[in-house]
């Protein structure tokens, strides 16, 4: 698999100070590398290659968790319907071509994420599931998920 090189993103460094309010939607489709984490206020950091499809309302994230997204005009809410149980809720923001997301996962911790887009070289775009298990397209970029883990392809 072949990954764009890393953007701005100075990995250790503190995470971008971003002014709090309502954020953006998500972008109805796209693939999206992760360059980078903040747990609870610590250092940018990444230490493993994660990628996010989103086609519609339908999601996967490679880390191995998967359903729908819904926006209440604020905050993004991504509703874990296969892979690992739970909702995180975050905002969004632009930066750049970057989207900087600060959310909240379902233990209550905090996070601040930064995903740099993947060309998604048109093509097919859509979601397929079954009862413990959903795949998610995006043009060349597919990510699977179970009950066990998630995998990314790039076809």
């Amino acid at each position: 698999m072949t990954t764009p090189e890393p953007g701005p993103v100075r990995h250790g460094a503190r995470p971008p100070d971003l002014p709090d309010g309502p954020g953006v939607p998500v972008p109805g489709h796209g693939a999206w590398l992760r360059r980078g984490i903040s747990r609870d206020g610590g250092p940018l950091v990444e230490d493993r290659e994660v990628v996010w499809v989103q086609a519609g309302p339908y999601y996967a994230d490679s880390r191995g968790f998967a359903g729908t997204t819904s926006f209440d005009g604020a905050r993004v809410h991504f509703h874990h319907l296969t892979g690992e149980p739970g909702e995180d809720t975050g905002t969004f923001r632009w930066d750049g071509a970057n989207l900087v997301e600060r959310g909240t996962n379902p233990d209550g911790g905090t996070f601040l994420e930064v995903w740099t887009p993947l060309p998604a070289d048109g093509g097919p775009c859509g979601s397929w599931s079954g009862p413990d298990h959903q795949v998610v397209r995006v043009g060349c970029h597919v990510v699977h998920v179970d009950a066990r883990a998630g995998s990314y392809w790039r076809l």
